[in-house]
C-alpha cells in the first residue's frame, strides 16, 4: 500500500506516554459512572459479546441524562497531544485517517446528502479515558459515539501479526477504516437507532444479531473507502486487497471461537463470521457506494 503521499490528519490526539490510565478516574468514576458500574458493564459485555462502547454509552446516558462530563486536561498536555507523531506507526495511522477524511468529505454528501464531520482518533498505550468509559488495549480498537472518537492502541497491529498471523499495511488500514465506518454510521444516525433497538431487544441473541449487522456495515464502509481512495490515489494492488481479506477472515467470530474453545456458536456472534466479513468488505469495495452497505435490509447478513 502506498500511503506516504496521503495527507496527515490534524484530528489526532497522541496520548501515548501519558501512563496506562490516561489520568485515571477523577472522583472514582468517568463521565458520571462509578468504577463499580464500569466494571459491571464490562463484565456484561464479556458475557454477551455486545460492544462495550455501546453498553457504556447507554449506562452513561442513564446515569447522566446523556450529558458527557468534560475531561479536564491542562493546556500543556492538550498541546502535546496535538503534536504530530514522529514514529512510523503513528504517522501511518495519522495519514490513513487523513485519507478517510478526504474520501468521506467528498463522497458522503454526494451519495447520502449528509455532510461529513471527521472523527478524532486517539492513540494511546495501555489505557486511557474515553467518553464511553475506560479504554484498554485488551478491548481492541473501538469507536465511542458519545465523544465521536476512535480509540486505538497501535500495539494491536503487532497482535494481529503474533496472534492472528495477519500483517501488511493495508490490513492495518482496514482496521482504522472499519472504526471510521462506525463514525460514518453515527453521522448517518444509524448507531443511535441500533442502540435503542439493542436496549429493547427481547434476547441476547437478538441483540447480538443487531451488533453483527452494525459490524458488517462498518466492514462494507471500509470497502467503500478503499475503492474510492484507490480510484483517486491509485494506492492499492491486488495483494493489498488480499491483506484486508486475510484480516477480515482472521477476526471472524467463527474462527476466533473455534480457536479459543474448539467450536463456534453462531447465536453468540457479535461481529460476523469470516465469510460474512470478507463478503461485505468486498461488497463495498466493488460498488464504492454507501447504499450497497445496508446490512439491515439485506436478505442475509
Amino acid at each position: 500500500m502506498r500511503w506516504d503521499d496521503f495527507r496527515a490528519s490534524e484530528n489526532v490526539e497522541d496520548r501515548r506516554g501519558e501512563g496506562g490510565g490516561g489520568g485515571g478516574f477523577p472522583g472514582g468514576g468517568m463521565g458520571g459512572l462509578g468504577i463499580g458500574t464500569i466494571v459491571v458493564v464490562l463484565l456484561i459485555s464479556w458475557v454477551t459479546g455486545i460492544n462495550p462502547a455501546i453498553l457504556l454509552g447507554g449506562a452513561q446516558q442513564m446515569a447522566g441524562g446523556g450529558q458527557q462530563r468534560e475531561q479536564r486536561v491542562d493546556p500543556e498536555t492538550q498541546a502535546k497531544r496535538r503534536e504530530a507523531p514522529t514514529d512510523r506507526a503513528g504517522q501511518f495511522a495519522t495519514k490513513i485517517l487523513g485519507n478517510t477524511e478526504d474520501v468521506w468529505n467528498e463522497i458522503l454528501p454526494n451519495q447520502t446528502g449528509r455532510q461529513y464531520k471527521p472523527t478524532t482518533m486517539v492513540l494511546y498505550q495501555g489505557g486511557t479515558r474515553s467518553g464511553c468509559g475506560m479504554a484498554q488495549a485488551a478491548m481492541g480498537p473501538f469507536y465511542c459515539p458519545l465523544d465521536k472518537k476512535v480509540y486505538i492502541d497501535l500495539g494491536f497491529f503487532k497482535e494481529m501479526q503474533t496472534k492472528f498471523g495477519v500483517k501488511g499495511d493495508f490490513a492495518y488500514a482496514y482496521v482504522i477504516a472499519h472504526e471510521v465506518g462506525h463514525h460514518v454510521q453515527d453521522v448517518l444516525g444509524i448507531l443511535g437507532k441500533v442502540q435503542s433497538r439493542q436496549q429493547n431487544a427481547s434476547s441476547k441473541t437478538e441483540a447480538n444479531q443487531l451488533s453483527v449487522r452494525v459490524e458488517l456495515m462498518a466492514d462494507c464502509l471500509a470497502g467503500v473507502w478503499a475503492k474510492n481512495s484507490n480510484d483517486r490515489w491509485n494506492s492499492l494492488d491486488q495483494s493489498d486487497i488480499q491483506e484486508a481479506l486475510n484480516a477480515a477472515s482472521a477476526i471472524g467470530d467463527d474462527k476466533l471461537q473455534e480457536k479459543s474453545q474448539g467450536y463456534a456458536v453462531p447465536d453468540s456472534f457479535t461481529h460476523g463470521s469470516s465469510e460474512q466479513r470478507m463478503r461485505w468488505f468486498m461488497t463495498g469495495y466493488k460498488s464504492g457506494q454507501t447504499k450497497s452497505c445496508d446490512t439491515f435490509r439485506a436478505s442475509r447478513g
